[in-house]
Order: structure tokens, then C-alpha cells, then sequence
């Protein structure tokens, strides 16, 4: 794959003079000259925020910073220097996509991610300065709202982009995670798992998610991505044979979903735990791995590099449709076991999605609120005000559709 930046618009650079006449200078990401530097402010941010005696999950991006937004047609990275030693002391990624916005009304708006300033170097406006300029080029590329995630409890990003930037809280969907054990989980009786082709897969999603929010225009090139392994559906063994998916009619009772692998994009790894934490955790995988039949809860080694399997386009019809759905998530655990390296699944649905009560996952590792905070481009104007409004008006379905792109 060719490490080559998405062609957008030139950024003019951003300069600031603080009081000690330091320069803070923000432009556009360089892979030839900018990404040793990069490496290097990311690493030593993962051991300041590893630092305060408590496990932390630190990510290896295989050697390419912008792997995150990589597969979005329209993406960027900006990078900001800081002073005549022009050192690299913060990143900021972002990328721009049209989804629904509920009632099959698409809008274009831009998804910022992976922001980070060395800890040397903040309260100093310098996150301030990547946020605004990247909105910039976000205009420039026609983006009408921006939006960003993180996780409820990280106050300093939260007061960031609310009381600095003026993002408002919008969506609190809801991380599931799952490890992934020695053992092979059951599927179930009576139910066959069949995988869909990306054409009869992206006419089911473009269905079945046409009111929900976040649903990408291109889910075409998102389920024939080489990350994508592949869309499944689960359906009673008995309806398989009258089912013809050429006529368009779905099944009674049916579970979909589809799986992304992050095995090329990033690996992660669990740093601070303590010396009895680890045993306890291997030990678990030693019984599961020589007595399988029991199927014992275990945990994985994530002490070392892992990566995970990442579940989404989760729907669900029908009086069998929980039990189907069950089942879909057992194969996917399935399919991890199978990807030696493959430390968890995990998935990412609304609070009020069907399929959150359903997906098996574990309490203590999962996150109930995933903060999502949304801010409209010309808030200002008296016009943007009204039921046209995304900020303002009611979700017209429970369902967010989670772009495994954005992970």
C-alpha cells in the first residue's frame, strides 16, 4: 500500500507567539520528515499516561501514524512544532464522510481523532490550535458538523472541545467487549450461519439502517475493504432453504453483522497490571487451554501485542432474533480464536440498540458510555437554527451505526 496522503486542499500555516516568544507552528503531516518525531512525542505521551501506577492500553500503529484515518477517501493530519528547535509536540488526525443523520437525510460532516500534545507541552493552547485549524480544512472540504469521541471520564479532552471549541454532548453509545477464550463457543442448534456477498450485504444495511444515525454513503467500499472479513448472517436452519435473497425479502427471523480485523491497522498491549493480576490471568488460560470442554472463562495474553476483531452493522429481526444473534457473536469469538494474536471482540451500539442486551461481552471491561460530542459549522447564523437542525432534533431510531473506520 502506497503511504501517499490524500490529496485535499493546501492549509495555510497557523503561527503563535506566546509570551516567551516561543512559536507554536501548526501544518500539514509529513511522512518523509515529520514521522520519526511523531513517534516519538506518541511514545511519550503512552508513558505519561501510563505513569500514574494504574494499567493502561497502549497502541502500536505498525509504523504508519496516519494508519487511522488512512482508509477515508478525504483525510488529513496535522502536525504542530514547538519553537526554533521546530520539535513535534502534538498530532491531530481527521478525516471527512457523508452518513444519515436519521430519516434517510444524509449530511457531510468531518470525524476528528487521535489528538495528542506531549505532556511537556500542554496548557498551552497548542490542542486548542490543532482543533481549530483542522475544522478549517474540514470546511474547505464541504463538512457541515464535526463530531469526536472519547471516553466519559477524560475530562480534559471534554472540556477541550465543550467549553473550548463548543461541541455540545451528543451520543453516548455503548462499548462491548468480549475476550477471546481458549475454548470455541457453541453456536447453537438448529442455526445456520451463512456469509453474504458485499453487494447483497450493503442492500440489507442500506435497508435496515436507512433512519439511523452515522450510516456511511460508502458502505460499499467499507464491506470490500481488505480489513473487512466478511458480512454473516444468522437464520433458523429450516428457513435457510426457502430463503432467496434474489427476491429481496428477508427472513422472518435474522441476525446481520459484519467483522473488521485491526490486525494491519494497530496492535495493542495492557502495561502496569501487577505481578498477581498477570499470574492469575495466565493461569486462567492454562485450565481453559488444557481442560477446553470445560469452557472456563480465560483471559487472553494481552500482555503482548494483540489486536482485535471489530463487530458492527449489529441488527436484528424476528422472534428468533436474539438467539440468532447470540449465535452470530459465538462464531465471531470463533473466528478470533481461530486468528492466533486476536485478543478480543468487540462492538459498539446505542444505548437504547436492541442488540446491546444481547451481545455477550464482559461489565468490567466494556464502557458504558462512549461520549460523543458534536458541534455544527456557522452555529451562529439565525438560519441553522430549527427542525433542520441535527443538534436540535429528536433521533428518529435507537440505532447508531458505528463505522469500523473509526476505531
Amino acid at each position: 500500500m502506497a503511504l501517499k496522503i490524500a490529496a485535499v486542499s493546501p492549509l495555510i500555516t497557523v503561527a503563535a507567539a506566546t509570551a516567551e516568544e516561543k512559536i507554536v507552528v501548526v501544518r500539514e503531516y509529513d511522512e518523509e520528515k515529520d514521522k520519526v518525531g511523531v513517534e516519538e512525542m506518541e511514545r511519550g505521551c503512552e508513558i505519561g499516561e501510563a505513569g500514574g501506577g494504574k494499567p493502561s492500553l497502549v497502541a502500536d500503529l505498525l509504523g504508519d501514524p496516519i494508519c487511522r484515518v488512512r482508509h477515508f477517501p478525504s483525510h488529513i493530519m496535522l502536525v504542530a512544532e514547538y519553537g526554533k528547535e521546530r520539535q513535534i509536540v502534538g498530532v491531530i488526525r481527521g478525516c471527512v464522510k457523508t452518513v444519515t443523520r436519521g430519516n434517510s437525510v444524509f449530511v457531510k460532516i468531518a470525524y476528528i481523532l487521535g489528538l495528542r500534545v506531549s505532556p511537556s507541552h500542554r496548557r498551552l493552547g497548542i490542542g486548542k490550535k490543532l482543533v481549530q485549524k483542522l475544522e478549517e480544512w474540514c470546511k474547505q472540504n464541504g463538512a457541515e458538523y464535526a463530531y469526536m469521541a472519547t471516553d466519559c471520564t477524560n475530562e480534559a479532552s471534554i472540556n477541550l472541545f465543550t467549553r473550548n471549541c463548543g461541541y455540545t454532548k451528543f451520543r453516548t453509545p455503548t462499548i462491548l467487549v468480549q475476550p477471546v477464550h481458549a475454548h470455541y463457543e457453541p453456536l447453537g442448534s438448529g442455526i445456520a450461519i451463512v456469509q453474504l456477498n458485499p453487494r447483497l450485504a450493503e442492500s440489507i444495511y442500506r435497508r435496515v439502517f436507512a433512519n439511523s444515525e452515522f450510516f456511511p454513503k460508502d458502505i460499499d467500499d467499507v464491506l470490500r475493504s481488505k480489513l473487512s472479513l466478511g458480512t454473516f448472517m444468522a437464520l433458523p436452519r429450516k428457513c435457510l432453504p426457502k430463503w432467496d435473497p434474489k427476491t429481496g425479502i428477508l427472513p422472518p427471523s435474522f441476525a446481520i453483522m459484519s467483522v473488521w480485523s485491526t490486525k494491519q491497522l494497530f496492535r495493542l498491549q495492557v502495561k502496569g497490571v501487577s505481578t498477581l493480576t498477570y499470574a492469575c490471568c495466565m493461569a486462567s488460560r492454562v485450565v481453559d487451554t488444557w481442560m477446553p470442554w470445560l469452557m472456563l472463562p480465560s483471559f487472553p495474553d494481552v500482555f503482548r501485542q494483540f489486536w482485535v476483531c471489530f463487530l458492527y452493522g449489529l441488527h436484528m429481526e424476528g422472534k428468533n432474533g436474539s438467539r440468532l444473534m447470540k449465535s452470530l457473536c459465538a462464531f465471531a469469538h470463533n473466528m478470533g480464536r481461530d486468528d492466533d494474536g486476536c485478543g478480543a471482540v468487540v462492538a459498539e451500539v446505542g444505548p437504547r440498540d436492541p442488540v446491546r442486551d444481547v451481545i455477550p461481552h464482559w461489565r468490567k471491561l466494556s464502557m458504558s458510555e462512549d461520549l460523543w460530542c458534536v458541534k455544527k459549522f456557522g452555529v451562529d447564523d439565525a438560519n441553522n437554527q430549527g427542525p433542520s437542525d441535527w443538534l436540535k432534533s429528536r433521533p428518529s431510531s435507537p440505532l447508531i451505526f458505528v463505522d469500523p473506520r473509526d476505531i
